[in-house]
C-alpha cells in the first residue's frame, strides 16, 4: 500500500476534484433548486453513495483485469492491455467481457451511457443558465423575461452540445486519452478554486483579485508544467507532458498560485467598500413580482434563515469528519506503514465495498422514490385527469384553488431529494 505513483495520483485527483466541484455551476443550480431541508442531506448522502462506485469498481474490475489477462476469454489475449487502452479507460469493459462475455459488454455500455448522459445533461443546464442569466440578461438585455430567456437557454444548449461534440471528436482523433484529460483537468481549472471560494467566504477580496487571479494562475501553471516536462524529459509531447511529475507540478501550482495573487491584488486594487452579503437578498426571480407567486412573510424568512444557519453548522462538522476519515485517517496510515494486504483483509475490503454499493443503490434508487411518493402520486393523478378532460378544467382551476395545493403551500413538511 506504498506506491509513490499512487500518492502522486492521490494529490492530482484531490486538486482536480476541487476544481470540478467548486467551479461546476451544476452543483449550485441543484443547491438553489432544492429546498433548505433537502440540500444538506441530499449532498451528504449523494457524496457518500457516489464514492462506492469508483472505490468498488477500481478494486474489483481493475484487479480482475490483471488476473484475467492470461485467460483466453480476455479480449487482448495473449497480449496484455497496452498503456493506451488502459489510459482510454478500457480496463473495466475488458474485465467485464472476460467475466460475462457479451452480457458484460452490454452492461458496461449501459453504465457508461447513463453516466455520460447524466453528466452531460447537468453541464448543458449549467452552461445554459450561465449564458442566459449571467451573460445575456446581465449585459445584453436586462429586461428579458419569460419566453425570451427560455429561447436563449434552448439555443445555448444546442450550441454548447454541438461544440462539445466537435471538441470531443477532435480530441479522439489527435489521440488525447481520457486518462490524460483527467490529469489535465486540475491544471486547466484549479487556478479559479481559491478565488471562487473566497468570493463566498471573504468579503474583502476585490473584484480585480477575483477576475485576474485565475488567468495569472493559468500563466504560472502552464509555465511550471511545460518547463518541468522539458527539464525532466528533454522534449514536450503528449506522452511526456502527461507523466505524473509534470502533471503534479502543474496541478499544485494551479491550486496554490492564487494564494499569492489574491491578497496582493486585493491590496493594490482594493474595493472602496467591502462586499455586503446582505445585498444578495435583493436578488429576485424573474416571476417574483407576479401576483400568482406567494410572497414570504418575515416570520417565514426568519425561520428559513435559522434553518440554514443550523444546516451550515451541521455541514461544517460533517465536512471535517468526512475529510479526516477519507483523506487522512484511511489512506495515510496504510501508506506510511507500507501495509501489505492479507487474503483475509482483502476479502473484507471487497465485502465492505459490495455492501457499500448496495447501500448506495438504496439511497440513490429507492429512497428518493419513497420520500417523493406523495408528489409522484399527485403528479400522476393530475396528468391522468388532464388527459381524461383534455385540459377543460384549466379555466375552473384559475377560479377555484385546489385545497390540496393550498395545503402543500402552507405545510412546513418537505421531502428531501437526492442529487448526485
Amino acid at each position: 500500500m506504498r506506491s509513490q505513483e499512487g500518492a502522486i495520483f492521490f494529490i492530482i485527483n484531490i486538486i482536480g476534484n476541487f476544481g470540478t466541484v467548486f467551479l461546476d455551476n451544476g452543483y449550485y443550480n441543484k443547491a438553489i433548486a432544492a429546498s433548505p431541508v433537502s440540500a444538506l442531506p441530499g449532498y451528504i448522502l449523494g457524496g457518500i453513495s457516489w464514492f462506492a462506485v469508483p472505490f468498488l469498481a477500481a478494486t474489483t474490475m481493475g484487479l480482475a483485469a490483471v488476473a484475467l489477462e492470461s485467460n483466453p476469454a480476455f479480449p487482448s489475449y495473449p497480449n496484455r492491455l497496452n498503456p493506451a487502452d488502459v489510459s482510454a479507460g478500457l480496463t473495466l469493459p475488458a474485465a467485464a467481457v472476460a467475466l460475462l462475455g457479451k452480457a458484460g459488454a452490454i452492461a458496461t455500455l449501459i453504465m457508461v451511457f447513463m453516466a455520460v448522459t447524466s453528466a452531460m445533461s447537468a453541464q448543458l443546464i449549467a452552461v445554459s443558465s450561465i449564458i442566459t442569466y449571467d451573460i445575456y440578461k446581465t449585459y445584453f438585455n436586462k429586461e428579458a423575461i419569460g419566453k425570451r430567456l427560455i429561447y436563449i437557454s434552448h439555443v445555448s444548449v444546442i450550441i454548447f452540445g454541438l461544440i462539445m461534440s466537435a471538441w470531443s471528436t477532435g480530441l479522439y482523433y489527435i489521440n488525447i486519452s481520457m486518462g490524460y484529460l483527467y490529469l489535465l483537468m486540475g491544471i486547466i481549472i484549479s487556478s479559479a478554486v481559491i478565488p471562487g471560494a473566497l468570493t463566498l467566504l471573504w468579503n474583502r477580496q476585490s473584484k480585480w483579485a477575483a477576475c485576474l487571479s485565475p488567468p495569472l494562475g493559468l500563466a504560472c501553471l502552464l509555465t511550471a508544467w511545460l518547463v518541468t516536462t522539458k527539464t525532466k524529459y528533454g522534449t514536450i509531447t503528449v506522452e511526456t507532458s502527461g507523466s505524473n511529475i509534470p502533471m503534479l507540478v502543474g496541478n499544485v501550482v494551479a491550486l496554490c498560485s492564487p494564494i499569492v495573487f489574491v491578497p496582493i491584488l486585493s491590496l493594490i486594487a482594493r474595493d472602496k467598500v467591502p462586499y455586503d452579503f446582505n445585498s444578495m437578498k435583493e436578488i429576485k426571480r424573474d416571476n417574483e413580482d407576479s401576483p400568482n407567486i406567494p410572497q414570504l412573510t418575515e416570520e417565514e424568512i426568519e425561520r428559513e434563515v435559522n434553518l440554514l444557519t443550523r444546516n451550515l453548522n451541521i455541514a461544517r462538522v460533517t465536512a471535517i469528519i468526512l475529510t479526516l476519515a477519507f483523506i487522512i485517517l484511511w489512506p495515510w496510515p496504510m501508506y506510511g506503514t507500507s501495509y501489505i494486504f492479507s487474503k483475509r483483509f482483502f476479502t473484507g475490503w471487497v465485502v465492505v465495498g459490495i455492501i457499500w454499493i448496495f447501500i448506495s443503490f438504496f439511497i440513490v434508487g429507492i429512497f428518493p422514490l419513497f420520500e417523493g411518493r406523495h408528489s409522484i402520486v399527485s403528479v400522476i393523478k393530475k396528468m391522468f385527469k388532464d388527459l381524461m378532460t383534455c385540459g377543460k378544467d384549466k379555466s375552473e382551476e384559475k377560479q377555484t384553488k385546489d385545497p390540496t395545493i393550498e395545503k402543500s403551500e402552507n405545510s412546513t413538511k418537505e421531502y428531501p431529494v437526492i442529487y448526485l
